[in-house]
């Protein structure tokens, strides 16, 4: 904001307010448009006289002189502190004396953030508080929270004056209850302020989650068979990691050491006999808990299982004779049905024969009747 003297004559001073990071340097710049060889004079806003066309007024190593004209006074304040802050005055000296002011703000910048309430290991299932915490931020700074580079909106925010009631000291709690997802999770904790430019400060805390171990069986085939090896692997997963595991079979020992070979947490099978036929189980175990995970051994006939995937020539068979039946029982109808009705032509011709000129008269007369003539006609046709 650039502020001008209210003047009815040509000659004003011009100022414009300073922003400035706690440490930084201000420049105060004073101009006149147009100045008659009229001195121009700084004061700080105790009113002290800072500089004096381009004499130095007051001893203070960290002001210092930029420019000096009849247009212009400009000077420089270094390694800025809170206590600089305030109102400072650019003084023409024509008659009356006119002035401008310049507001120089001094923001406080944040101490790196620090995040408390974490104790390792932490459980799985426990409700964990994390707190985070900056000091002498001027205006307040804020605080947000991230997890897994996603923001936690549900959080707890405070704000308290320092000693010098001049910054702030901000702190911000976050609760939630982890589970075994949460570890090795980075949880963050971000400062932002106007003094940073743009460069928040971060404080990070990597979670630790002990949880009792998960268990599974794998085979190293789905389709064991008689004769065959069969590797079971039990994977387990825990924090602490899982102590050996241990092999069972139907709740006793195995019976077999000799083919039945644990090697870490795999069980290995030599080859594969009907009594191995039983249920298998693994059990893992570490200082939170115990988890366990069985397996049901059924081992096939090699045979069996060739006859199930290959074709049923039974069936085909089966089929095949059926379809043969009624072609030759469909065969054996169609000519006796010929053959009947051949022998009644040849019957019918002969009854009429004697007193027929052809063969339509001769069946017409075998009948006798000259109401069937036309269906005997049509048969013959």
């Amino acid at each position: 904001f650039i502020f001008r003297s209210s003047c009815s004559q040509g000659q004003f001073p011009l100022t414009q307010n300073v922003t400035v990071v706690e440490g930084g340097t201000a420049i105060l710049t004073c101009r006149v448009d147009q100045n008659d060889n009229t001195s121009l004079q700084w004061s700080n806003p105790a009113q002290q006289t800072l500089y004096f066309d381009d004499k130095k007024a007051l001893r203070d190593n960290r002001i210092e002189l930029v420019r000096a004209s009849w247009h212009e006074l400009s000077i420089s304040v270094s390694d800025v502190s809170l206590s600089d802050e305030g109102q400072y005055t650019c003084s023409l000296f024509t008659m009356p004396v006119k002035t401008s002011k310049a507001y120089l703000t001094v923001l406080g910048v944040p101490e790196k953030p620090q995040i408390s309430g974490f104790s390792s290991p932490v459980m799985e299932g426990d409700l964990m508080q994390l707190t985070c915490k900056t000091s002498g931020s001027k205006p307040a700074a804020d605080i947000r929270w991230f997890k897994n580079d996603k923001e936690i909106k549900d959080v707890k925010y405070l704000k308290e004056e320092d000693a010098n009631r001049k910054t702030f000291t901000v702190s911000s709690t976050l609760d939630f209850r982890v589970d075994r997802s949460d570890d090795g999770v980075a949880v963050i904790c971000r400062v932002d302020h106007e003094s940073l430019n743009a460069t928040p400060q971060v404080a990070m805390q990597v979670l630790e989650i002990h949880y009792t171990p998960s268990v599974k069986i794998i085979p190293s085939t789905p389709f064991p068979q008689e004769g065959q090896p069969l590797i079971l692997t039990c994977e387990s997963k825990g924090k602490p990691l899982p102590e050996p595991v241990l092999w069972t079979k139907d709740g006793g020992e195995l019976p077999d050491p000799d083919r039945m070979v644990v090697s870490g947490r795999e069980l290995n099978i030599l080859f594969l006999n009907k009594t191995d036929n039983g249920t298998y189980r693994c059990e893992a175990t570490n200082t939170i808990g115990q988890s366990s995970a069985e397996y049901v051994l059924i081992v096939h006939d090699p045979n069996a299982l060739a006859g199930q995937n290959g074709p049923d020539h039974a069936l085909i068979g089966g089929i095949v004779a059926v379809v043969v039946f009624v072609t030759l029982c469909s065969i054996f109808l169609l000519g006796r049905y010929l053959a009947r009705h051949k022998g009644t032509y040849l019957t019918n011709e002969a009854k009429g024969a004697e007193d027929a000129p052809d063969a339509d008269t001769a069946i017409i007369n075998a009948e006798g009747s000259q109401v069937n003539a036309e269906e005997k006609k049509e048969y013959f046709i």
